[in-house]
Protein backbone atom coordinates (compact mmCIF):
# COMPACT_ATOMS: atom_id res chain seq x y z
CA UNK A 1 0.00 0.00 0.00
CA UNK A 2 1.40 3.35 -0.81
CA UNK A 3 1.92 5.99 1.76
CA UNK A 4 -1.18 8.26 1.97
CA UNK A 5 -0.92 11.76 1.24
CA UNK A 6 -2.96 14.90 2.19
CA UNK A 7 -2.40 17.99 0.18
CA UNK A 8 -2.92 21.91 1.90
CA UNK A 9 -2.48 24.04 -1.41
CA UNK A 10 -3.43 23.16 -4.49
CA UNK A 11 -2.49 25.55 -6.68
CA UNK A 12 -0.17 25.19 -9.87
CA UNK A 13 2.86 23.47 -8.08
CA UNK A 14 0.48 21.91 -5.77
CA UNK A 15 -2.03 20.02 -8.25
CA UNK A 16 1.00 19.00 -10.36
CA UNK A 17 2.88 17.20 -7.80
CA UNK A 18 -0.04 15.75 -6.41
CA UNK A 19 -0.90 14.21 -9.93
CA UNK A 20 2.49 12.88 -10.39
CA UNK A 21 2.52 11.60 -7.27
CA UNK A 22 -0.91 10.06 -7.49
CA UNK A 23 -0.20 8.54 -11.37
CA UNK A 24 3.14 7.36 -10.09
CA UNK A 25 1.99 5.56 -7.21
CA UNK A 26 4.39 7.01 -5.00
CA UNK A 27 1.81 8.37 -3.01
CA UNK A 28 -2.21 7.37 -2.13
CA UNK A 29 -3.64 11.16 -2.31
CA UNK A 30 -6.34 11.21 0.32
CA UNK A 31 -7.41 15.05 1.50
CA UNK A 32 -7.13 18.38 -0.21
CA UNK A 33 -7.49 21.62 1.73
CA UNK A 34 -7.26 25.04 -0.73
CA UNK A 35 -8.48 28.70 0.16
CA UNK A 36 -11.98 26.84 -0.81
CA UNK A 37 -14.27 23.81 -1.61
CA UNK A 38 -14.80 24.85 -5.22
CA UNK A 39 -10.53 25.42 -5.77
CA UNK A 40 -10.30 21.90 -4.23
CA UNK A 41 -12.64 20.23 -6.23
CA UNK A 42 -11.14 21.56 -8.90
CA UNK A 43 -7.32 20.24 -7.84
CA UNK A 44 -9.02 16.58 -7.01
CA UNK A 45 -10.63 16.80 -10.81
CA UNK A 46 -6.74 17.88 -11.86
CA UNK A 47 -4.75 15.63 -9.97
CA UNK A 48 -7.33 12.67 -10.55
CA UNK A 49 -7.64 11.30 -6.61
CA UNK A 50 -8.57 12.40 -3.78
CA UNK A 51 -11.31 13.85 -1.86
CA UNK A 52 -12.01 17.89 -1.56
CA UNK A 53 -12.33 19.25 2.33
CA UNK A 54 -13.27 22.69 3.28
CA UNK A 55 -11.46 22.85 6.71
CA UNK A 56 -8.06 21.44 8.18
CA UNK A 57 -10.47 19.78 10.63
CA UNK A 58 -11.92 17.21 7.80
CA UNK A 59 -8.73 15.77 7.19
CA UNK A 60 -8.18 12.30 8.15
CA UNK A 61 -4.69 11.83 9.43
CA UNK A 62 -2.16 10.53 6.46
CA UNK A 63 1.17 9.41 6.42
CA UNK A 64 2.60 12.69 4.26
CA UNK A 65 1.38 16.18 4.55
CA UNK A 66 2.62 18.50 1.39
CA UNK A 67 1.94 22.30 2.22
CA UNK A 68 1.86 24.03 -1.60
CA UNK A 69 1.02 26.95 0.07
CA UNK A 70 2.02 30.46 -0.42
CA UNK A 71 5.94 31.63 1.54
CA UNK A 72 4.07 33.32 4.28
CA UNK A 73 1.51 30.82 4.68
CA UNK A 74 3.84 27.71 5.72
CA UNK A 75 4.17 29.35 9.10
CA UNK A 76 0.51 29.77 10.28
CA UNK A 77 -0.86 26.82 8.46
CA UNK A 78 2.34 24.24 10.13
CA UNK A 79 1.22 26.18 13.33
CA UNK A 80 -2.17 24.83 12.81
CA UNK A 81 -1.49 21.54 11.85
CA UNK A 82 1.00 20.87 14.68
CA UNK A 83 -2.02 22.55 16.87
CA UNK A 84 -4.16 19.50 15.63
CA UNK A 85 -1.62 16.89 17.12
CA UNK A 86 -0.78 13.77 15.47
CA UNK A 87 2.16 14.03 13.91
CA UNK A 88 4.42 11.96 15.08
CA UNK A 89 6.34 9.93 12.61
CA UNK A 90 4.24 12.25 9.52
CA UNK A 91 6.21 13.29 7.17
CA UNK A 92 5.63 16.90 6.40
CA UNK A 93 7.37 18.74 3.75
CA UNK A 94 6.91 22.22 2.08
CA UNK A 95 7.39 23.25 -1.60
CA UNK A 96 9.18 26.81 -1.32
CA UNK A 97 12.34 27.81 -3.01
CA UNK A 98 12.51 30.88 -0.47
CA UNK A 99 11.93 28.71 2.85
CA UNK A 100 13.89 26.08 4.76
CA UNK A 101 12.40 23.15 6.70
CA UNK A 102 12.77 25.34 9.65
CA UNK A 103 9.63 26.83 8.92
CA UNK A 104 8.21 23.92 10.04
CA UNK A 105 9.62 23.80 13.02
CA UNK A 106 6.13 23.43 14.98
CA UNK A 107 5.64 20.20 13.47
CA UNK A 108 8.64 19.34 14.21
CA UNK A 109 8.25 19.41 17.74
CA UNK A 110 5.35 17.18 17.72
CA UNK A 111 7.50 14.45 16.10
CA UNK A 112 7.05 14.80 12.29
CA UNK A 113 9.52 14.21 9.99
CA UNK A 114 10.13 17.40 8.17
CA UNK A 115 11.55 18.14 4.94
CA UNK A 116 11.26 20.93 1.83
CA UNK A 117 10.90 20.44 -1.72
CA UNK A 118 11.36 22.58 -4.59
CA UNK A 119 10.93 21.44 -8.00
CA UNK A 120 13.47 24.17 -10.30
CA UNK A 121 11.02 25.20 -12.96
CA UNK A 122 8.32 27.26 -14.21
CA UNK A 123 4.29 26.25 -13.17
CA UNK A 124 2.74 28.20 -15.58
CA UNK A 125 1.16 26.04 -17.72
CA UNK A 126 0.24 22.78 -15.03
CA UNK A 127 -0.66 20.40 -17.58
CA UNK A 128 2.57 20.45 -19.54
CA UNK A 129 4.43 20.85 -16.46
CA UNK A 130 2.63 17.85 -15.44
CA UNK A 131 3.69 15.65 -19.08
CA UNK A 132 6.88 16.71 -18.86
CA UNK A 133 8.03 16.80 -15.63
CA UNK A 134 10.82 13.94 -15.81
CA UNK A 135 14.04 15.20 -15.12
CA UNK A 136 12.88 18.03 -13.34
CA UNK A 137 15.76 19.26 -10.71
CA UNK A 138 14.09 19.62 -6.97
CA UNK A 139 16.22 21.50 -4.55
CA UNK A 140 15.72 19.30 -1.01
CA UNK A 141 16.53 19.94 2.42
CA UNK A 142 15.73 18.67 5.89
CA UNK A 143 15.63 15.50 8.00
CA UNK A 144 17.39 13.08 7.14
CA UNK A 145 14.82 10.04 7.56
CA UNK A 146 12.38 12.87 5.88
CA UNK A 147 14.46 13.06 3.04
CA UNK A 148 14.99 9.08 2.85
CA UNK A 149 11.08 8.85 2.72
CA UNK A 150 11.08 11.37 -0.09
CA UNK A 151 13.98 10.17 -2.75
CA UNK A 152 11.76 7.32 -4.07
CA UNK A 153 8.96 9.27 -4.30
CA UNK A 154 10.91 11.92 -6.17
CA UNK A 155 12.32 9.02 -8.42
CA UNK A 156 9.30 7.94 -8.92
CA UNK A 157 7.97 10.34 -10.74
CA UNK A 158 11.19 11.56 -12.48
CA UNK A 159 12.75 14.36 -10.47
CA UNK A 160 16.19 14.93 -9.91
CA UNK A 161 17.51 15.81 -6.06
CA UNK A 162 20.01 17.91 -5.59
CA UNK A 163 21.13 18.63 -1.57
CA UNK A 164 21.20 22.12 -0.76
CA UNK A 165 22.75 23.94 2.11
CA UNK A 166 19.73 24.96 4.11
CA UNK A 167 21.17 28.32 5.98
CA UNK A 168 21.56 29.30 2.43
CA UNK A 169 18.04 28.65 0.91
CA UNK A 170 17.43 32.62 0.21
CA UNK A 171 20.19 32.89 -1.89
CA UNK A 172 19.56 29.52 -3.69
CA UNK A 173 16.11 30.92 -4.34
CA UNK A 174 17.54 34.24 -5.68
CA UNK A 175 19.70 32.24 -8.20
CA UNK A 176 16.07 31.10 -9.67
CA UNK A 177 14.79 34.63 -10.33
CA UNK A 178 17.88 36.06 -11.67
CA UNK A 179 17.73 33.00 -13.86
CA UNK A 180 14.63 33.36 -14.82
CA UNK A 181 12.56 36.44 -13.52
CA UNK A 182 15.23 39.17 -13.88
CA UNK A 183 15.96 37.38 -17.67
CA UNK A 184 12.56 38.28 -18.86
CA UNK A 185 13.28 41.84 -17.08
CA UNK A 186 16.54 41.91 -19.04
CA UNK A 187 14.55 41.04 -22.56
CA UNK A 188 12.20 43.11 -22.01
CA UNK A 189 14.31 46.24 -21.80
CA UNK A 190 16.18 44.80 -24.78
CA UNK A 191 12.80 44.62 -26.83
CA UNK A 192 11.74 48.49 -25.90
CA UNK A 193 15.31 49.72 -26.45
CA UNK A 194 14.77 48.45 -30.01
CA UNK A 195 11.34 50.01 -30.55
CA UNK A 196 13.01 53.19 -28.68
CA UNK A 197 15.00 52.99 -32.20
CA UNK A 198 12.00 52.33 -34.42
CA UNK A 199 12.11 48.86 -34.81
CA UNK A 200 8.46 47.32 -34.25
CA UNK A 201 7.76 44.90 -31.65
CA UNK A 202 7.35 41.96 -33.52
CA UNK A 203 10.41 42.45 -35.34
CA UNK A 204 12.37 43.81 -32.42
CA UNK A 205 11.67 40.20 -30.79
CA UNK A 206 12.92 38.60 -34.11
CA UNK A 207 16.45 40.44 -33.41
CA UNK A 208 16.76 40.00 -29.92
CA UNK A 209 15.65 35.79 -30.19
CA UNK A 210 18.72 34.45 -31.86
CA UNK A 211 21.13 36.51 -29.43
CA UNK A 212 19.21 35.53 -26.53
CA UNK A 213 18.87 31.46 -27.46
CA UNK A 214 22.56 31.65 -28.91
CA UNK A 215 24.08 33.29 -26.05
CA UNK A 216 22.32 30.84 -23.62
CA UNK A 217 23.83 27.92 -25.24
CA UNK A 218 27.17 29.19 -24.99
CA UNK A 219 26.24 30.08 -21.47
CA UNK A 220 25.22 26.44 -20.72
CA UNK A 221 28.00 24.83 -23.33
CA UNK A 222 31.19 27.08 -22.48
CA UNK A 223 30.93 28.70 -19.19
CA UNK A 224 29.71 32.50 -18.43
CA UNK A 225 32.81 33.83 -19.17
CA UNK A 226 33.79 32.28 -22.39
CA UNK A 227 30.73 32.74 -23.40
CA UNK A 228 30.93 37.07 -23.05
CA UNK A 229 31.52 39.07 -26.00
CA UNK A 230 30.44 42.55 -26.51
CA UNK A 231 31.86 45.71 -25.90
CA UNK A 232 33.06 45.04 -22.23
CA UNK A 233 34.55 41.87 -23.25
CA UNK A 234 36.66 43.71 -25.96
CA UNK A 235 37.88 46.27 -23.64
CA UNK A 236 35.72 49.42 -25.46
CA UNK A 237 34.81 51.21 -23.10
CA UNK A 238 34.24 54.26 -25.38
CA UNK A 239 31.35 52.28 -26.60
CA UNK A 240 30.21 51.53 -23.27
CA UNK A 241 30.15 55.00 -22.19
CA UNK A 242 27.95 56.05 -24.85
CA UNK A 243 25.78 53.73 -24.19
CA UNK A 244 25.73 54.59 -20.86
CA UNK A 245 24.70 58.39 -21.71
CA UNK A 246 22.15 57.27 -24.43
CA UNK A 247 20.39 55.08 -22.07
CA UNK A 248 20.30 57.55 -19.55
CA UNK A 249 18.44 59.94 -21.44
CA UNK A 250 15.98 57.88 -22.71
CA UNK A 251 14.73 55.76 -20.39
CA UNK A 252 16.59 56.93 -16.62
CA UNK A 253 15.29 52.95 -15.51
CA UNK A 254 16.78 51.63 -17.91
CA UNK A 255 20.29 53.36 -17.46
CA UNK A 256 20.45 52.57 -14.13
CA UNK A 257 19.87 48.95 -15.01
CA UNK A 258 22.60 49.24 -18.19
CA UNK A 259 25.10 50.86 -15.01
CA UNK A 260 24.78 47.53 -12.83
CA UNK A 261 24.80 45.53 -15.08
CA UNK A 262 28.50 47.14 -16.88
CA UNK A 263 29.54 47.14 -13.49
CA UNK A 264 29.03 43.29 -12.95
CA UNK A 265 29.80 42.44 -16.58
CA UNK A 266 33.74 44.22 -16.47
CA UNK A 267 33.98 41.88 -13.22
CA UNK A 268 33.19 38.96 -15.06
CA UNK A 269 35.56 39.68 -18.16
CA UNK A 270 38.41 40.24 -15.97
CA UNK A 271 38.54 36.75 -14.55
CA UNK A 272 40.31 34.17 -16.64
CA UNK A 273 38.28 31.85 -19.46
CA UNK A 274 38.62 28.48 -17.55
CA UNK A 275 40.07 25.75 -20.56
CA UNK A 276 38.07 23.48 -19.39
CA UNK A 277 34.74 25.48 -19.65
CA UNK A 278 35.49 26.05 -23.24
CA UNK A 279 35.85 21.85 -24.03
Amino acid sequence: MAATLNIIGAGQLGRVLGRLFAASGAFAVQDVLTRSMASAVDAVDFIGAGRAVGAQADMRRADAVMLAVGDDQIGPVCAALAAAGALDGVLVFHCSGAQSSAALLAAARQGALTASVHPVRSFADPHAVAGEFAGTWCGVEGDARALALLAPALAAIGARAVAIDAAAKTVYHAASVFASNYLVTLLDTALRAYQAAGIPEAVARELARPLATETLANVFRLGPRAALSGPIARGDLATVARQQAALDGWDAQAGRLYRALAEATTALAAQPIDPQETR
